[in-house]
C-alpha cells in the first residue's frame, strides 16, 4: 500500500515538473545514477584487489623469513652433528688437553656462528665451553653441569627451546647481559604484571661423541639466543627486504618475539633504538600464540601501521613459545592507493561533467523559450512590470506562448502598479501601527519592572523599619543596665574595665547595624562618616572581635597584607562588613581549615587608585546556584540565618563606589579549595556617593 502511494506521488510530481526540469531530468539521470554506482564499484573493488596484493606480498615475505629462519635452525643442528663427528676433537679428546679442546671449541664457535658450543661428560659434568677463558676452568670441581631437563636422552637435531634465566646462565653464563629485556608500555598490547623479560629464546642441538664402536663419550651441546640478536634479525630482514625491494619509500622490518615481547627487531622506536622490550598488541597474540593462527593483515607496530605477517613459533614439544614477524610500512602504499582512487574519481567526475554539458547543450533548443518566459515572469514578480519575453526564432507552440505572455503582461500592468500603490500604503500604515504597539509594550516593560522594584523596596523598608524599632528597644535595655552595673560596682569594676568597654563598643556597633538597617528603608536620611581607613588596622581589628569564634575551631588565620594605601569608607561600616564576611568563612569550616585574608593596591579598569580585600576559606566552595542568588536579600544557607549579611555588606560597600565579589578559589587558579570573598574598595569616593 505504502509503495503504491509513493508511486503515486512520483507521478503526480512529474506531471507538475516543468518542461526544463523534465528534459533536464532526463538528460541527466543516466549520469548521476549510473556512472556513479559505477566509480563506487571500481573504487570498492580496486581498493579491494590492491589490498589483496599488498598481503600476497607479505605473505611471500613470511615465507622467505620463515624458510631462512628454517634452515638456520637446521644449520645449528647440522653444524652440531659435524663437529661431535670431527675428527680433530676426538684426537683432543682422546688426548685429554683441556687447553687444545677449548681452543677447538671456540674456534667451532666462531666459525659456525654459535653462541656457546659446551662438551659435557655421560654424567652431566662440563669438561669444556667455548666461553671459557682458560683450560684451567673445566676441570675445576664445582663446574656448571647441563640442567636436569636439557640432559640429552637421545641424539636430536636443533629445535626452538624457552630457557629460565638459571637453565641458560647453566649453558652460557657469558650470555647474561643479553637476559632480562625491560618491558616497555606498548599501545594496544594485553595487560601484564611484568616489568622484564627474563627467559632465554635459544635454537638448542645435541649430539653425542661416540668412539670407534659407536659407543657414546661425551655430549656436544651448542646452540644459539635469540634474545637480542640483532646480527640474526638484520640478515633475516635484508633477505626479505633488501635494498630496493619496496617501491615509494616504504621500510622492511623483522621481528622475532618470546612470547608477545620483541626479543629481537629492528623496528626502531625512536631515531637509532631499536623497539626491544616493546610487546605485540592483544589482537595478534590471541591470534597467533592463543589460537595458533597466521596473522595477514595491517597491524599497529610500535608507532605506525604496517602490512604484517604473524605466524607461531613452536620449541621441539610443539608448544607456542614465540612469534617470527615481517612487515612493511604501509603508509606510501595507502597514499599511492588514495591517489589511485582519487584519480579515478576525478576521470569519472570530468566524464560526467562533460556528458552533461553535452545533454543540456542540446536540450537548450527545446527548454530555452520555456526559460525566457519564466525569467521573464520571475521580473514581474520582483517589480519590473516593464519585462518582456521579446520575439523568439522559434515559430512553433512555445513561440506563440511567449506572445501571447507579452500581450497579458501589457494589459494587466496598470492594474499592477495600482495593487502595488495599495500595498505599500498599507504597510506604512501596519509599520506605523506596529511601531506604536512596540513602544508601547517596552513603556509597560518598564512601568512593571519598577512597579516590582518600588513594592520590594517598600517591602523591605517596612520590615527594616520594624526590625529597627523592636532591637532598639533591647539595645536601650541592655546599655541602661550596663551603665548601671558601672556605677553599682565602682571601683570593683576596674579589674573588667576592658570586658565593660568591649560590651560598650558591640552595643554601639549594634547601634550602627540598626541604623544601617533603617538606611535602607530611609538611604537619604543616614549615612556614615567618612575618613581614610588602613584596611591592614581594620582587619586587625575585626580579628580580634571573631577571636572567640576561633578559638573554639581549628582554624589557622593567615595574613597576607601588602596594600599600603588608604580608602575612603566609615571606618565602622567596613569592619561590620569584614567580620560578616569572616564569621561566613568561619562557619564555611566547621572541621577546621585556613583562614586567609589578603590586602593589595590594584587600579580598576578606569585608572581609580583602590584596595583589594579578599577573605578566603578551605570550606567546600560555593555552588553556581549560589553564586547566582548569594547577595539577594532574605538568601540563606544556613538554618538559622535571616539572608541579610551579604546584602546589606553589599549595600554599604557599593555606597561608597565599592563592590564586592564572590567565587571559587580553584576557579581563580589556586590550588586550594574553598571560596574567595572580594572588597574592591577606592581610595577617593566618587561625587555621587559621597554622604
Amino acid at each position: 500500500m505504502g509503495r503504491r502511494l509513493s508511486a503515486g506521488r512520483l507521478r503526480l510530481r512529474w506531471r507538475h515538473l516543468s518542461v526544463r526540469h523534465k528534459l533536464m531530468t532526463l538528460s541527466l539521470l543516466p549520469l548521476l545514477l549510473v556512472l556513479p554506482l559505477l566509480v563506487a564499484a571500481l573504487v570498492l573493488w580496486g581498493s579491494s584487489a590492491y589490498d589483496s596484493l599488498l598481503i600476497t606480498k607479505v605473505r611471500s615475505d613470511l615465507a622467505v623469513a620463515h624458510g631462512y629462519f628454517g634452515q638456520v635452525l637446521a644449520e645449528v643442528g647440522t653444524g652440531t652433528q659435524a663437529l661431535a663427528n670431527s675428527h680433530t676433537l676426538h684426537v683432543k679428546l682422546a688426548a685429554q688437553e683441556p687447553l687444545a679442546l677449548q681452543d677447538e671449541l671456540a674456534q667451532a664457535r666462531q666459525r659456525l656462528d654459535f653462541d656457546f658450543v659446551n662438551l659435557y661428560a655421560l654424567d652431566g659434568q662440563l669438561l669444556s665451553a667455548s666461553w671459557q677463558e682458560t683450560a684451567s676452568a673445566a676441570a675445576g670441581t664445582g663446574t656448571p653441569m647441563v640442567p636436569p631437563d636439557l640432559t640429552p636422552d637421545k641424539q636430536t637435531g636443533a629445535q626452538l627451546q624457552l630457557l629460565s634465566q638459571a637453565d641458560l646462565l647453566a649453558l652460557a653464563p657469558h650470555l647474561a647481559q643479553r637476559l632480562n629485556i625491560a618491558l616497555i608500555p606498548t599501545q594496544g598490547a594485553a595487560p601484564s604484571t611484568r616489568s622484564v623479560e627474563d627467559q632465554a629464546l635459544v635454537m638448542l642441538a645435541s649430539h653425542a661423541i661416540t668412539d670407534a664402536q659407536g659407543q657414546p663419550m661425551a655430549w656436544l651441546r651448542a646452540g644459539v639466543l635469540l634474545n637480542q640478536n640483532l646480527a640474526l634479525i638484520d640478515h633475516i630482514n635484508h633477505i626479505v627486504y633488501p635494498e630496493g625491494s619496496l617501491p615509494l619509500g616504504s621500510v622492511g622490518t623483522a621481528t622475532l618475539f618470546l612470547d608477545d615481547v620483541r626479543v629481537t627487531t629492528n623496528v626502531r622506536l625512536f631515531q637509532d633504538q631499536r623497539a626491544i622490550g616493546t610487546r605485540v598488541s592483544k589482537a595478534v597474540r590471541e591470534a597467533v600464540l592463543v589460537r595458533g593462527e597466521t596473522w595477514l593483515d595491517r597491524a599497529f607496530v610500535v608507532n605506525d601501521w604496517y602490512v604484517s605477517a604473524y605466524e607461531p613459533l613452536h620449541n621441539g614439544q610443539g608448544a607456542r613459545v614465540g612469534m617470527l614477524y615481517v612487515g612493511y610500512l604501509e603508509t606510501p602504499f595507502r597514499q599511492t592507493k588514495y591517489g589511485i582512487l582519487a584519480l579515478i574519481v576525478g576521470i569519472f567526475a570530468i566524464a560526467m561533467v562533460l556528458a552533461a554539458w553535452l545533454s543540456l547543450r542540446w536540450a537548450r533548443s527545446i527548454f530555452q523559450p520555456v526559460e525566457l518566459m519564466n525569467r521573464t515572469m520571475q521580473q514581474v514578480e520582483d517589480g519590473n512590470a516593464a519585462a518582456r519575453v521579446g520575439p523568439l526564432p522559434q515559430q512553433d507552440e512555445l513561440g506563440a506562448l511567449a506572445n501571447h505572455l507579452d500581450q497579458l503582461l501589457v494589459a494587466v500592468d496598470d492594474k499592477t502598479r495600482t495593487l502595488q500603490r495599495w500595498g505599500q500604503e498599507l504597510d506604512a500604515k501596519v509599520t506605523e501601527r506596529t511601531r506604536a504597539l512596540a513602544e508601547s509594550h517596552q513603556s509597560l516593560k518598564q512601568a512593571q519592572a519598577q512597579l516590582v522594584k518600588s513594592e520590594k523596596l517598600a517591602a523591605i523598608g517596612q520590615l527594616t523599619a520594624s526590625v529597627a524599632h523592636e532591637i532598639n528597644n533591647p539595645i536601650a535595655v541592655m546599655q541602661g543596665n550596663l551603665d548601671l552595673v558601672r556605677e553599682t560596682l565602682g571601683q570593683q569594676a576596674l579589674p573588667i574595665a576592658p570586658e565593660l568597654k568591649l560590651m560598650d563598643q558591640q552595643i554601639e556597633r549594634m547601634r550602627l547595624i540598626v541604623t544601617q538597617l533603617l538606611q535602607y528603608a530611609r538611604p537619604n536620611d543616614y549615612a556614615g562618616y567618612v575618613e581614610a581607613v588602613n584596611v591592614n588596622d581594620a582587619l586587625t581589628s575585626s580579628l580580634v572581635l571573631v577571636e572567640h569564634l576561633l578559638n573554639r575551631t581549628h582554624i589557622r588565620v593567615q595574613r597576607q597584607w601588602q596594600a599600603s594605601r588608604r580608602v575612603h569608607i566609615n571606618r565602622q561600616e567596613l569592619q561590620q562588613v569584614l567580620i560578616n564576611l569572616m564569621i561566613n568563612a568561619i562557619q564555611a569550616m566547621p572541621e577546621g581549615g585556613e583562614l586567609l585574608l589578603r590586602t593589595t593596591d590594584q587600579t580598576d579598569a578606569q585608572g581609580h587608585a583602590g584596595v583589594r580585600i579578599e577573605v578566603c576559606d578551605t570550606g567546600t566552595g560555593l555552588s553556581q546556584a549560589n553564586l547566582e542568588l548569594l547577595f539577594s536579600p532574605f538568601y540563606t544557607t544556613k538554618n538559622d540565618g535571616n539572608g541579610l549579611g551579604l546584602w546589606i555588606s553589599v549595600g554599604l560597600v557599593e555606597r561608597y563606589g565599592g563592590s564586592i565579589r564572590a567565587g571559587n578559589r580553584r576557579d581563580q587558579g589556586e590550588d586550594s579549595p574553598g571560596a574567595v570573598f572580594a572588597v574592591d574598595l577606592l581610595c577617593e569616593v566618587a561625587d555621587a556617593s559621597q554622604p
